[in-house]
């Protein structure tokens, strides 16, 4: 179940309020420097939504490229580069179909964006774009949702966000049969004195850490690490993350 997020992308960053940007990028700076990749070069930012990751990685002296599928997300990760004058490009494209005009150094993929993604074939067609465009050494690092999140954290429950001008009821639909969350958003946007209704569905799908690790090493990557989320510690059996840090080989 695929999606422009074209309600989402408006209320993203609020609704995302929660999660400290600085502290995300700080780890993904951390594991870069700590696997030898490269500092200040190019780095794809895959999946990139409004761009708060890109930015920092700006800010932090890498040459950076923004991907995402949804022209609604890149808009206003546009208009946010330009508001802080920041020298980031951003391209709309589907990850399973990334192509770049050179290599990259090092692409990340952060909050679950990869389990976006419908099957593994989609995995696989990604996992080999990622390769084709980026350089001998280059470092591939990446988050997932675990099953343990989708079948006893998101699960069929549901979620509710309100802020000064919205009010979001996220409404969880879990299958277990292939661990898929389906995920309807309903937005409730206030317009003088009345609300106005619009809605947004996708889904998420986990998949075992060994059906990842084998599509990375197929598509030309060594495995590096396996982390639970924002840590080096080794993944436990209730991580709701995991981070997965790789070297291109070959």
């Amino acid at each position: 179940m695929k999606s422009n997020y074209q309600y989402f992308a408006h209320y993203y960053d609020c609704l995302t309020g929660n999660i400290d940007y600085d502290k995300r990028a700080g780890y993904f700076d951390m594991l870069i420097k700590k696997f030898g990749g490269r500092q200040g070069g190019v780095l794809i930012d895959l999946a990139c939504g409004t761009g708060s990751l890109s930015e920092r990685f700006c800010r932090a002296g890498y040459d950076v490229i923004g991907v995402d599928s949804s022209s609604e997300m890149l808009s206003i990760a546009f208009n946010k580069k330009i508001n802080e004058n920041l020298d980031i490009q951003y391209i709309c494209q589907d990850m399973t179909e990334l192509d770049m005009f050179g290599t990259a150094d090092i692409t990340i993929c952060a909050l679950d964006s990869l389990n976006h993604l419908g099957s593994l074939d989609d995995i696989r067609k990604t996992f080999e774009k990622v390769s084709e465009f980026t350089e001998i050494n280059g470092l591939f690092i990446f988050d997932m949702n675990t099953v343990y999140k989708h079948k006893n954290i998101l699960a069929d429950n549901v979620f509710i966000y309100e802020t000064d001008d919205v009010y979001c009821v996220w409404e969880n639909s879990y299958t277990e049969k292939n661990n898929e969350v389906s995920i309807n958003l309903e937005f409730f946007e206030r317009d003088g004195d009345i609300y106005r209704r619009y809605s947004e569905n996708f889904s998420e799908i986990a998949f075992d850490t060994e059906i990842i690790d084998n599509i990375l090493i197929n598509s030309g990557f060594e495995i590096l690490a396996h982390y639970d989320e924002d840590s080096t510690q080794p993944v436990r059996n209730d991580s709701q993350r995991i981070v997965f840090a790789a070297r291109k080989v070959r």
